[in-house]
């Protein structure tokens, strides 16, 4: 590759696209917790953070490692058809195979998940993560394929269908009910199923996702290469374990709260913790943008000239875009709390900028990364994982007796801090990208300084919009320094480079 930036201005027009779907359909659910935490009782919002806490735990039991295998074993472009195919067929018979079992022990999931009483939600999250399964491998290659637009527009579809569902059970039934009880519109509707509801929803997006997918998944042939199924699941079941990891981390810190939280309610302990934890989303949404365009973006990526190159400059202006990101969500925290509903929730407000730096790591983290599954070493990042989820378990064992969702927080922020450390220091010594460290640690450093600054300040207790105009003059002064800084980078490209150009010959 000639040019290292024209990899990096390929990557960020596909994570533009994948983060245009991805935020979109992200922020229409994000709108939906103002109005779910209005519409169910608080516990009742508790019992949805709980399954959709073990959702993601089950899709890695699914799927397998299979998506990442995808993209390291298609770029041999002989055997791109045989891997498809090989793959594809692995995961109907393994998809049927999970299924049928985790309907056959509902009763154990729901009472591990303290769901006890409603076996029913571990039924239909079962075909749930049957059919976004089946997508995985479909929405992969169109990723592979550099097919971001059908993407995007699969994801937003499939989520105006799933809030329209909800909307129309939670709120449009029960209105209409009350006026009229007897309406054709109602024969589907139970008011018993309550949070329920939201669980159908899901099902139902996942099966029209995979019928839109309907081309993609029946593309594949009936063929079953042995020799190379095994030369994948060798690759892939280190991300089993790292997955498995990733997903305690993640998500199970919800289900250990519900278990081992003192207070009154657990439930409701799980419900604030969640709804906080949604505060953190511009990071989120980014780093999950960002992970979509670049695992197939790093693995072509490989096969070019110096490609260390182009991985340190995409760490660095990604560390820039969160270190922003961080500002807006950390210095207008009292904006965003309305986005949670109910005052209720307020109390865990203190949890986000706590989870903001731990998702921060874990952004970090998924850039390292590409060193163990560049280099075939995947179980070096299933030790980093497992480290990681030790962590996680210990922590909240430990503390969430005491201290409730608090534990919960700076477990993520020791788990993802460590991980992040760990993965860097291996993989430099197993596969070198010259990472420019102290500079993106100085910009860390800076964004928590000013952080602290603008606690410090609101503590004058001079009115909400004098913090708010001293928030955005931090703020502006961070992006300023950056930008001169990172003057020679930014000029390198072309829309920055064309603004600052423009603005100097102005002044």
């Amino acid at each position: 590759i000639s040019n290292p930036l024209s990899g990096i201005k390929k990557l960020a027009g596909q994570t533009m696209w994948y983060g245009v779907s991805s935020i979109a359909a992200r922020f229409l659910n994000y709108l939906l917790t103002p109005y779910l935490t209005a519409t169910l009782l608080t516990p009742e919002y508790g019992e949805m953070s709980l399954v959709y806490a073990l959702i993601p735990f089950l899709n890695i039991i699914f799927t397998y490692g299979l998506e990442t295998a995808y993209f390291r074993y298609v770029q041999q472009k002989e055997r791109a058809d045989d891997v498809y195919n090989t793959i594809t067929v692995s995961l109907i018979i393994s998809t049927i195979s999970f299924t049928l079992l985790m309907l056959l022990f509902r009763q154990d999931l729901a009472n591990l998940i303290s769901l006890k009483n409603h076996p029913e939600y571990i039924t239909w999250s079962a075909f749930i993560i049957a059919f976004d399964a089946l997508t995985t491998i479909s929405f992969a290659k169109l990723r592979q394929q550099g097919r971001p637009v059908k993407y995007a527009s699969i994801r937003l579809a499939s989520i105006l269908i799933n809030i329209g569902i909800i909307v129309f059970f939670l709120s449009v039934c029960p209105a209409i009910a009350k006026k009229n009880p007897d309406s054709p519109l109602l024969y589907f509707y139970d008011k018993n199923i309550g949070v329920g509801y939201v669980i159908i929803a899901n099902l139902v997006q996942s099966i029209i996702t995979f019928l839109f997918l309907w081309k993609e998944f029946f593309s594949f042939r009936w063929k079953f290469n042995g020799a190379l199924w095994k030369e994948i699941m060798l690759y892939s079941m280190p991300l089993i374990i790292a997955g498995f990891g990733g997903m305690i981390n993640e998500t199970f810190d919800r289900i250990m709260l519900g278990w081992w939280s003192t207070a009154a309610s657990p439930k409701t302990e799980v419900a604030i913790y969640s709804g906080c934890y949604k505060l953190s989303i511009l990071i989120t949404l980014f780093i999950q943008a960002f992970r979509l365009g670049a695992e197939p973006f790093f693995f072509k990526q490989a096969e070019g000239e110096n490609p260390q190159r182009i991985y340190a400059r995409v760490m660095k202006f990604f560390v820039i875009v969160i270190c922003c990101m961080f500002l807006v969500v950390a210095l207008y925290l009292d904006i965003w709390k309305y986005f949670l509903g109910k005052a209720d929730y307020w109390e865990g407000l203190k949890v986000v900028p706590i989870l903001l730096l731990a998702n921060m790591f874990l952004g970090i983290y998924y850039n390292l990364s590409i060193w163990y599954k560049l280099s075939n070493k995947t179980m070096s990042g299933a030790w980093i994982t497992l480290i990681g989820a030790a962590i996680t378990i210990t922590i909240n064992y430990f503390f969430i007796p005491k201290y409730g969702y608090m534990a919960c927080a700076w477990a993520t922020f020791a788990t993802y801090g460590t991980m992040m450390v760990i993965s860097y220091k291996w993989g430099q010594k197993a596969y070198r990208i010259p990472y420019a460290w102290k500079k993106l640690l100085a910009y860390m450093v800076i964004v928590v300084l000013l952080y602290f600054i603008h606690l410090l300040f609101a503590k004058l207790d001079l009115g909400v919009w004098v913090n708010r105009g001293f928030a955005t003059v931090l703020l502006a002064s961070f992006l300023i320094f950056v930008l001169n800084v990172e003057k020679k980078e930014f000029q390198r490209l072309p829309v920055i480079g064309r603004f600052l150009k423009s603005s100097k010959t102005s002044l």
